[in-house]
């Protein structure tokens, strides 16, 4: 099996691309740049580009069975201020990305979708994939276009897919200078003794997956043979902002300034997802529990920021 990973220097891609070399898949990789992080595994191909040169883009997904689709132009908090933008980096440069599948005879799409930013205001914890899906900004609207996409390419070509929503994935090479992420941001701050700051009163109930977890979801939804289209992906399981901290405290020993400052319209109040559907159709479920992913992921930024 040849698989394309779009994105794969990325944060997330990174692990996946690892995973997937495990699982003896011939990876290649298609970034506008190596990570900081990490270099590619030299058994990965790697092509820096960039995923709107058509040109470029078609040459990468010649003879490729799986495409891993993870590229986002977009952050949740900030993508309303540009919907148009969002629109055009995403979901028109994916319809290209789906028209030039089909021309090559990709067979199967994996989609990085957002099991936290497509449900909205939760009608029950935690969250299935069935609730009903009312984004809260511009990025959960448009990652539920490219779902419908999908579904339609599937409907009228045949070509396969498979949505992965995530929750908040966390870990090694998350960037700590990001306004995304927040153990990592967190983390980054305690390291440099700097003030976290929180929307609303930390109240806010996020399901955090570590990221380890999250690459062997994509691995098994690039290699088994799904009952379903659309997964969510995460713990099961919900804590507060207020609790994330007191965990990453304890597990730091160290502390730093908290300021709490008024909430985002964009973030929703809680967000726990129900991952029963994946652990029936794919045999996945998260095996690295909270404290030992916080250990490693604050291990891996000490040593790294040293």
């Amino acid at each position: 099996m040849r698989c394309l990973v779009l994105g794969g220097q990325g944060f997330l891609g990174s692990h996946i691309v690892e995973a997937l070399l495990v699982a003896s898949v011939e990876v290649s990789i298609l970034d506008r740049q190596i990570n900081r992080f990490s270099a590619p595994p030299p058994e990965a191909q790697l092509i820096l580009s960039d995923w709107t040169n058509s040109a470029e883009l078609n040459d990468a997904l010649r003879e490729v069975d799986v495409v891993v689709h993870l590229i986002s132009t977009t952050l949740p908090a900030f993508s309303s201020q540009n919907a148009q933008a969002d629109v055009n980096g995403n979901l028109i440069a994916t319809l290209n990305l789906l028209d030039l599948c089909l021309k090559q005879r990709v067979r199967r799409v994996v989609f990085a979708s957002s099991g936290g930013t497509v449900y909205g205001k939760p009608q029950i914890l935690p969250i299935s994939e069935t609730h009903a899906t009312e984004p809260l900004n511009s990025h959960g609207i448009v990652k539920l276009a490219i779902e419908k996409y999908l579904h339609l390419y599937h409907h009228l070509h045949g070509l396969e897919y498979v949505a992965l929503r995530t929750a908040n994935p966390y870990g090694e090479r998350q960037d700590p200078d990001r306004p995304q992420g927040f153990v990592a941001v967190a983390l980054g701050r305690i390291l440099r003794q700097q003030p976290i700051v929180i929307y609303g009163q930390g109240e806010m109930l996020r399901d955090y997956v570590y990221v380890g977890d999250v690459a062997q979801a994509f691995t098994a939804a690039v290699c088994g043979e799904s009952a379903a289209q659309i997964y969510n992906v995460g713990s099961g399981s919900g804590l507060s902002l207020n609790d994330m901290l007191a965990h990453i405290f304890s597990i730091t020993g160290r502390t730093t300034e908290v300021q709490y400052t008024m909430p985002r319209l964009a973030d929703a109040p809680a967000n726990v997802l129900d991952i029963t559907r994946i652990q029936r159709d794919l045999g996945w479920a998260p095996r690295i529990d909270l404290q030992a992913g916080l250990k490693r992921t604050w291990e891996w930024l000490s040593a790294y920021s040293a």
